[in-house]
């Protein structure tokens, strides 16, 4: 057998969605103008989707995105960043020196391929790739690992490559959440809690289904084989693990779906829409809501600010009493345990 010296590290490359470097409008420009044409997010043709981005939709949105990240940004900087190199750190120091832990951002920096770069230059042995979306959907999960696999093929020696899809129904995953949703419940009584996920077209969950087997619907009651890469399916699933781990009854939360992007095609999204649920409680007798954003592992403006403050001010508004938002995981000493136990098993 070789010897142990002959081994090389096992390298881990965590990946989250991405950020401004700063929230100065070229900055937040240059970040819209790549996200938005990556063609897993908007999935039109590149003849029609760059024109159509570059020069109507980021120029227009760029300004009113600068100001809402301006009341994200921290001393700190942009907390999706600094979580990502906080847990990274933590990370490795969980794994130990067998491991070499590097974080990369599939939009901007720190880029994916210098993450990767930092890998191939310590020669490790293998690389597990995981992205930081507890839900696979191919405009995320997907996204990155296109990125990866276009930039290693690129390489003249590609080491072995395994890819974590998705954490779901991970232990940790839930229990974290969990734990940190029980702190929120012993200060208040809540009337109902909300587990809003980030909102995809429904034709991205149409294209990606199983012999046609997802019909939008009660095919997502159950989690198996034929929708385990369904991302409504997944969503459902992750609630039905967190409202178990929290005690809950089915009728004391619902599984709702935000930031959705408006078009002129007019295209659904995955419903039901939380802007629009919520609104509807306070005339329900519900008036005080527990919400949760668990496509999320770490603080970010779809999290602070849409669901902590935009989404408190609706309810409210609408007669709403008492709006509380689950702070995400970040650097929690569960989830750095929970990561370091999914590297582990891969």
């Amino acid at each position: 057998m070789p010897s142990s010296s002959n081994k090389g590290r096992i390298g881990v490359l965590l990946v989250n969605l991405g950020t401004p470097d700063s929230p100065q409008t070229s900055d937040v420009r240059r970040y819209l103008n790549e996200f938005l044409t990556d063609g897993r997010v908007v999935d039109m043709p590149a003849a029609i989707r760059y024109p159509l981005f570059q020069g109507l939709v980021v120029p227009l949105r760029a300004p009113k995105s600068a100001k809402i990240y301006q009341q994200l940004w921290t001393d700190r900087g942009s907390p999706l960043l600094f979580h990502g190199l906080d847990l990274q750190k933590l990370v490795q120091q969980k794994l130990g020196n067998d491991y070499l832990v590097a974080f990369g951002m599939r939009y901007q920096n720190p880029s994916i391929e210098k993450a990767l770069e930092e890998l191939r230059d310590a020669a490790v042995e293998r690389i597990i790739v995981l992205p930081l979306f507890p839900q696979y959907a191919a405009a995320s999960t997907g996204s990155v690992q296109e990125k990866v696999m276009e930039i290693v093929s690129k390489w003249w020696v590609v080491p072995s490559i395994s890819f974590i899809s998705n954490f779901v129904d991970e232990p940790g995953f839930i229990e974290t959440f969990a734990t940190l949703g029980k702190a929120e419940m012993e200060k208040h009584d809540y009337d109902h809690v909300v587990f809003s996920y980030h909102g995809i077209p429904e034709r991205h969950v149409l294209k990606g289904s199983h012999k046609g087997y997802c019909k939008l619907g009660s095919c997502c009651a159950s989690y198996n084989k034929n929708n385990r890469y369904c991302y409504r399916a997944q969503c459902f699933e992750t609630s039905r693990q967190l409202g178990k781990a929290l005690g809950l009854t089915p009728e004391q939360y619902t599984t709702t779906f935000q930031s959705r992007l408006q078009s002129r095609l007019r295209d659904p999204w995955l419903q039901p829409y939380t802007d629009e649920v919520i609104k509807e409680y306070p005339a329900k007798g519900i008036k005080s809501v527990l919400a949760f954003s668990p496509a999320f592992v770490a603080d970010c403006l779809e999290t602070t600010i849409e669901v902590g403050e935009e989404f408190k001010e609706m309810f409210e508004e609408a007669g709403g009493q008492h709006w509380q938002l689950v702070p995400s995981l970040n650097t929690h000493p569960q989830w750095v345990d929970a990561v370091a136990g999914m590297i582990q098993r891969n």
